[in-house]
């Protein structure tokens, strides 16, 4: 009879254990591949705002709610790793403030330029694979990217562009005829195609239509279109889709299961995307998708799927901590880069750009900023081991400057930190409910 009563508890914890699998990846997208395998769950599903909830940090918390109400920001996700563990993940506000849907660490935020950071990182794989090299080229008959539909080039300087030039935004391209990542519509017009348009239209436009405004190498623009072709080079070169190449070899062997190149439209977001705001009295545009309708500019105003490589992945804070404890040149974890090349990435002088990052310096603090229409994003790396990164779901009041004010709030938070949590959330899972049952009927 024990028995009989063991293999019903056993039976019953099975379909709980199953059942909860099930409505943890309901929250998924319904073509993403599902793990249902305990030890393949996303990290940030593992996770919950109370494990996080230390009196040490409590005054933390507390700078954080006061930067939500000070700046009216919606929702708001931190991570913070120190010697490469993970010690806090937690979410603020709200992920849907209309169906009053807290965020928590599962939720995923658009996460904007600090895609450039993993498109980064994926091409220096390839080239540690020897299957790309700094100096190839991009475009032109001897180019990379020597598809027919991109060899009618106006400036002949498009074929001495580089991938390392792409890497540190010096290839030539300016802003000067606009963004072309933001100039859909023109676009589409201009070369009499319908909407959308894709990235590699994007690309034949420039070609076609534009010059380069400095000779490739000689100084430091910054450049969405640059990162977006190297998506189309990872492409190339991989001979599969850029979003499939990064998330098979770069963040599936990270533990990394819950990262995704996002989508412009709001039906088609994950049911664990958090939903975007605007500002109060921000004015609405044509769509990018040819409808014709005004839309806010975040959902189907910028093409967030054109943006791929150079703006587009969505992410929770914690997975994202996850690729970063993976190439922030420290040795407790593994890198999935080598020394020589991180250190290459991270290089910057008054003419060329770091690798990915916005910015690097001589003490060892390296940053990378984000921000789009209903997102804004700061991750830093410190010398001492201290690692963060804070992404909200609004619209900034100062647009690409406004992760200037994520810093200030993050440094006068951390400073008020005085004991520090030891657990190492990257290696937490909830204890097994078989346990508590077989331990009962001993």
């Amino acid at each position: 009879m024990k028995l009989i009563k063991v293999f019903k508890y056993l039976l019953v914890f099975v379909i709980i254990y199953l059942g909860e699998i099930a409505i943890s990846f309901s929250d998924k997208a319904p073509n993403e591949k599902i793990f249902p395998s305990e030890d393949k769950l996303p990290i940030s599903f593992r996770l919950k705002n109370e494990l996080s909830a230390y009196e040490s940090m409590q005054e933390f918390d507390q700078q954080i709610e006061d930067f939500l109400q000070k700046w009216n920001i919606i929702g708001a996700s931190v991570a913070v790793v120190k010697e490469e563990r993970l010690i806090y993940a937690k979410g603020f506000g709200y992920a849907d403030k209309e169906k009053e849907i807290k965020v928590e660490p599962r939720h995923l935020f658009r996460i904007a330029s600090v895609s450039k950071l993993i498109t980064a990182v994926a091409v220096m794989k390839l080239v540690e694979e020897g299957k790309l090299s700094l100096t190839d080229t991009v475009f032109g008959e001897n180019g990379i990217l020597n598809n027919p539909e991109f060899l009618s080039i106006k400036d002949k300087k498009f074929k001495q562009i580089t991938i390392e030039h792409l890497l540190s935004h010096t290839s030539g391209f300016t802003n000067k005829g606009g963004d072309p990542m933001f100039m859909n519509l023109r676009i589409a017009k201009e070369m009499n195609e319908e909407l959308p348009v894709s990235t590699n239209q994007i690309i034949k436009y420039v070609l076609n239509h534009r010059t380069l405004d400095y000779t490739p190498g000689k100084k430091a623009v910054y450049s969405n279109f640059g990162y977006a072709v190297l998506g189309s080079v990872i492409e190339k070169i991989s001979e599969t889709d850029y979003e499939n190449y990064v998330s098979s070899k770069i963040l599936n062997p990270l533990g990394i299961y819950d990262m995704h190149l996002g989508k412009s439209l709001p039906e088609e977001k994950y049911e664990n995307e958090v939903k975007y705001y605007g500002l109060n009295g921000e004015k609405n545009v044509l769509s990018s998708f040819g409808t014709g309708e005004k839309v806010p500019k975040y959902y189907g105003g910028n093409n967030i799927e054109n943006l791929g490589a150079a703006g587009g992945w969505i992410a929770s804070p914690s997975e994202l901590m996850k690729l970063l404890v993976a190439i922030d040149g420290f040795s407790v974890q593994k890198n999935i880069l080598s020394d020589s090349t991180i250190l290459k990435m991270t290089k910057s002088s008054k003419n060329k750009r770091p690798f990915g990052w916005t910015g690097t310096d001589k003490n060892g603090l390296w940053w990378r900023t984000g921000t789009l229409s209903g997102t804004s994003v700061l991750l830093k790396r410190e010398k001492n081991g201290l690692s963060w990164v804070l992404v909200i779901n609004t619209t900034p009041k100062y647009g690409a400057r406004f992760p200037v004010q994520i810093n200030k709030t993050m440094i006068k938070g951390l400073a008020t930190v005085n004991h520090w949590p030891t657990y190492d959330l990257f290696n937490y899972y909830e204890p097994k409910k078989m346990n508590h049952f077989l331990l009962t009927e001993r």
